[in-house]
C-alpha cells in the first residue's frame, strides 16, 4: 500500500501559475501510473492527467498545453505545474496511484482562480 501527501495548491488570479506536488509514503519506481485528478463543488470528479513509470504522459483536453505531469522517483513525488490557470479550473486536486491493482487516493489540495 502507499500513503499519498498534496501539497502546494492556494488562491491564485486567472493568468497565474501553481506547482501542486504529491509525495507517495514509499518508493514509486515500481508504480507504473501515478495521476492527478479534480473534483469541484457539484462536480463529479474528473481525471486531469497521469505519468507512466516509462515517462509516458496523458492529460485531459481541456489542460493541454496549460499542464504537466512529471515525477521524480528519487523524491518519491509526482508534480502537477499548472500554468494559465483560469477560473474553470477550481477545484480539489488528488492525486492517485495503483499498486498492486487497488487504488490509493490523497487527502486533496484546493485550488482556487479568482477571475
Amino acid at each position: 500500500q502507499v500513503q499519498l501527501v498534496e501539497s502546494g495548491g492556494g488562491l491564485v488570479q486567472a493568468g497565474g501559475s501553481l506547482r501542486l506536488s504529491c509525495a507517495a509514503s514509499r518508493s514509486i519506481f515500481s508504480i507504473n501510473a501515478m495521476g492527478w485528478y479534480r473534483q469541484a463543488p457539484g462536480k463529479e470528479r474528473e481525471f486531469v492527467a497521469v505519468i507512466t513509470s516509462a515517462g509516458m504522459s496523458s492529460y485531459t483536453d481541456s489542460v493541454k498545453g496549460r499542464f504537466t505531469i512529471s515525477r521524480d522517483n528519487a523524491k518519491n513525488t509526482v508534480y502537477l505545474q499548472m500554468n494559465s490557470l483560469k477560473p474553470e479550473d477550481t477545484a480539489v486536486y488528488l492525486c492517485h496511484a495503483i499498486v498492486a491493482g487497488r487504488g490509493y487516493w490523497g487527502q486533496g489540495t484546493q485550488v482556487t482562480v479568482s477571475s
